[in-house]
């Protein structure tokens, strides 16, 4: 029965949110020293970030084509846009709505 004991309350588990670029810069220029002394060094997730940034590109023909693609509105979307842009005119010029 619940009613008379009491939970015992979460630990408490601190998740980091804002990354601290100073002490990664600080990381990195150890990790580069121990590296150039000839002292093993772990691996951190950020060398391999930098070293598969981009690769997804390459073996995709759909993310090439969509990385190739330098126009974001295609012209049915232009065509509603000037569409809209003019109806907004007519109403503004008459106070009308355009087509009534």
């Amino acid at each position: 029965m619940a009613l008379f004991t009491t939970r015992k309350p979460r630990s408490y588990r601190r998740v980091t949110i804002y990354s601290d670029e100073r002490q990664e810069k600080l990381n990195r220029l150890v990790r580069e020293a121990k590296r150039e002394a000839g002292e093993p060094v772990e691996q951190s997730p950020l060398d391999y970030q930098d070293r598969f940034r981009g690769k997804f590109h390459q073996y995709t023909p759909h993310a090439q084509r969509a990385k190739e693609s330098t126009t974001r509105l295609k012209w049915p979307v232009i065509i509603l846009l000037i569409v809209a842009l003019l109806n907004i005119w007519y109403f503004l010029q008459t106070g009308h709505i355009f087509g009534k």
